[in-house]
Formats: C-alpha cells, structure tokens, sequence
C-alpha cells in the first residue's frame, strides 16, 4: 500500500473546510451542520512545548495532520475551540496516547503562550501584575483555555481493533486501581465499523469516499452498494481521486466540470478485468498446448518458446505446473 501517497491525498482533502466541517458535524452533532465551513481557519500543525518543570528547557516537537480554530457562537458569545484531525492509512495500535500527546501538548502551548504574553507586556513597561502563585505557573487565576477535540480518521477497509482509551492499554483490569488511573479516550471513524445509514449524514462527497472504502475488499457488495440510487454517478473529484489513492482501485473516469460518475468508472473497471481474465485464460491455453507438444516430442522446446514470445527459461517457469 501507498502509505506515502495516501498521506498526501488524505492531509490535502481534509485541510479543505467543507470536509474538515463535515467529519466534525459527524462526530459532534450527528451529521447536522452547526460547524460553519467559513468559521475555520488553518492553525500550525507544529506542536512546539517546553514540558513543564524542566529547567534544561529542552522542546518537543510532534506534528499533527490537520489542525484548525473554529469560531463557535455560544450563548451570543464567541468561543473557540481547536479541531485536529489524525488520518490513517493503518491501525495505530497506540492512538490513545498519541492523541492525548498532541492533545496536552496544544494545552501547554497555550499556557506558554499567556506566559510570553505577560513577560512580553512587562518588558513594554505596561501594568501587569501577577501574583507569586500565578508568576509561578506564568498563568494567572482567571486564564481560560480553549477546548481540544481530536479526531482519528482511519482510511483501512478492515474494522478498527485498536484499543478506544488508555485504560484499554493498561496492564490491570483492577477497577479499584482503574478509578485513579486517569482515562483518555478517542474519537474515531472508521468506516468498516460504520452503519450504511451513517454514510448519508456527511453533507459532502466524504461520505461517499468512507462507504466506497468500507466495501472496497468486496466487489460485489461495492457494486450493489455503488448502483443503488443516484449517489455514486455525481462525485467531486477530489473524493474520486482520494478513493483511487487510498483503496488502489485504478479507477479511470472523466471530469466534467469537476465531477465523475463512479458508476461508470466501475462499470469501465469490471469489463477490463473481465477482458483480462479471458485473454490470460487464452493465453494460459496456448501455453498449455505447446507444453504438451514439447512434452510429445512435437516441438523443441526452444521452438515452442519462441512461438509464446518467450526465452526456453521463462516458458519452463510459466508450464512447469501445467500436465
């Protein structure tokens, strides 16, 4: 598999807002449009830290796939809230974790941004006043930090069997110790493990690149599921390409006007491999009987070589099963 490609691909189409809102209105509110496409704006994808309590001031550095600031009006007030996607091609069998990394990091950040924020204003002379538990921790009593939701995105066709929480990962399944554990658990979609009604609650064509994956291994269901209805002939094409890169279909179709009918595509796939099949069935008999000649004394074998366009080696190799 493309990991590299698929990478590419899938960073590319969800730092496009419409999806990025898409898979979150998902998440969050079931499929309903309360995340505003225009009220995401792109954040750096680079956590920067210095972890707490070090002296030698020595960062770490991680860096998620897609990261944005939404703007979110709540009770007539503006909120914001940071939205991060993590995309796989595989099964991170550690994603809690990982998550919760990038998760407590951001939340770092922002208290070593309030604490370059008030050191910047004293070296301008300006009033600021901390006191000396708020100087301590550079972030005073009624600083707020804004919420961290991340989300993974698996983009396998297989179900997702990785652990949901760090609990899942512990060595104990102790519930006396489990409740001063404490617990991380993650956001996921994955479409093998997703309903087919679940599909028609993305708002965009992501939706249609999650059902396409979940069928991807099952030709005949991924025909069925592809030919009933409408659906699949009117796709932007940057979800049929995601679709090519990320389940390896080879798929050829046409754009018009940055659409493709996937229905046709497929219909073009099916009767190419069926044109295959025939002619490596024609091909596998013509082998079959000009071994049985060599076999017969007939021909030579570098005769009956030649007539398959092949060297007295590769038709050994290609008939050496054949009776």
């Amino acid at each position: 598999m493309r990991v590299g490609s698929i990478d590419t691909e899938s960073k590319k189409y969800m730092s496009d807002n419409a999806h990025f809102a898409d898979a979150f209105n998902y998440l969050i509110y079931d499929g309903n449009p309360v995340i505003n496409p225009a009220a995401l704006s792109p954040l750096d994808t680079t956590e920067i830290v210095i972890p707490y309590g070090n002296e030698a001031r020595e960062p770490e550095q991680k860096y998620r796939d897609v990261l944005k600031l939404w703007q979110a009006m709540t009770d007539g007030e503006a909120v914001y809230i940071v939205l991060g996607s993590e995309l796989q091609a595989n099964i991170h069998y550690a994603m809690p974790v990982k998550n919760g990394l990038y998760d407590f990091m951001h939340y770092a950040k922002q208290v070593e941004e309030a604490k370059k924020s008030y050191k910047d204003q004293k070296e301008k002379d300006e009033q600021i006043r901390l006191t000396s538990e708020e100087f301590l921790s550079g972030f005073r009593k009624d600083d707020k930090l804004m919420p961290v939701i991340t989300l993974a995105i698996y983009l396998g066709a297989s179900e997702w069997d990785g652990p949901m929480s760090i609990h899942e990962m512990l060595s104990t399944k102790n519930e006396h110790l489990l409740r001063f554990v404490q617990d991380y658990r993650i956001h996921l979609i994955a479409p093998a493990n997703m309903a087919d009604e679940d599909f028609l609650k993305f708002k965009t064509d992501f939706g249609k690149v999650l059902q396409y994956i979940k069928y991807s291994k099952d030709k005949e269901k991924l025909y069925r599921v592809t030919h009933e209805g409408e659906r699949f002939k009117d796709v932007e094409q940057e979800s049929a390409d995601l679709i090519n890169v990320v389940t390896g279909s080879e798929l050829k179709y046409e754009v018009k006007g940055g659409r493709v009918n996937m229905c046709t595509a497929i219909d073009e796939m099916r009767k190419e491999s069926r044109s295959e099949g025939r002619k490596e069935g024609r091909n596998e008999g013509v082998l079959e009987t000009l071994a049985s000649l060599v076999k017969d004394g007939i021909l030579t074998l570098a005769d009956a070589a030649k007539r398959a366009g092949l060297s007295p080696t590769e038709f050994q190799a290609k008939t050496a099963g054949m009776k």
